[in-house]
């Protein structure tokens, strides 16, 4: 596949991705919503499907969606490292299109929030306990367990006297939804469950130079390097055991 195929699949994939994930938490914490209040089963349900949505959109391209997914498939020599500019590239583009695509779908709830100050929270995730190397092991574990799922979890095989082998393939993009959700109810808890530098960086990007949300909070830099480095330290993780077992 070409550069620039790769650039808009991924950019569109992601931008469907953010744009449905940030749009469940406004729609759970903004007020004049109908959602307002639902809780985080809630906006779990809604990120995993957006996962399912981005990534059944990003097909073509493999569906990466996420740096720390491809940096752990090139590590795992299982994507080009000459094609890793252009998925990061394409996916930070679509996280900042994302985000502005939900910020113009609730523009009149943002309008009308009595709290604009505190919603940096529905585009970019914060720790609940403000302490970063635990908070950078929290990202780092969520990440290794949906990279070790993508690169172990069982594939179609051929036919055993007969019997179709599909393994995980037959679940589609379903079951890396389901690993997403599982993650954010087992795991999301202590960080918000960023797992995606592209899915934190871009839409924290967005919020704070492009969004013209009155009296809006600042973007929290100082935490953002976390959500970037654990997700990546959490692939390349995953990558380094996928090969050495003996799979």
């Amino acid at each position: 596949m070409s550069a620039g195929s790769i650039f808009v699949w991924e950019l569109l994939g992601t931008a469907v991705l953010i744009l449905l994930g940030t749009g469940v938490v406004a729609n759970q914490v903004l007020k004049n919503t109908l959602g307002n209040s639902t809780g985080f089963l809630f906006v779990n349900i809604g990120w995993a499907f957006a996962v399912f949505a981005g990534a059944s959109i990003a097909n073509p391209s493999g569906a990466h969606l996420n740096p720390a997914v491809t940096f752990g498939l090139a590590i795992a020599d299982k994507t080009p490292w000459g094609d890793v500019p252009f998925y990061v590239l394409g996916q930070m583009v679509g996280a900042i299109l994302g985000a502005m695509l939900c910020w113009a779908t609730y523009k009149m709830q943002f309008d009308t929030h009595d709290e604009p100050q505190n919603t940096l929270g529905i585009f970019s995730t914060a720790p609940t306990v403000p302490n970063a190397p635990w908070n950078l092991v929290t990202e780092i574990i969520g990440t290794f367990v949906l990279v070790a799922w993508i690169l172990l979890s069982p594939g179609a095989k051929e036919s055993v006297d007969g019997v179709p082998q599909f393994g995980n393939s037959a679940l589609g993009y379903a079951g890396v939804a389901f690993v997403v959700l599982v993650i954010g109810t087992s795991l999301g808890g202590p960080t918000g469950y960023a797992i995606n530098p592209a899915r934190d960086l871009g839409p924290r990007i967005a919020y704070a130079f492009m969004m013209p949300i009155h009296n809006k909070g600042n973007a929290n830099w100082g935490y953002s390097w976390v959500p970037v480095v654990g997700p990546l330290v959490g692939g390349a993780l995953a990558a380094l055991l996928f090969l050495v077992l003996p799979v």
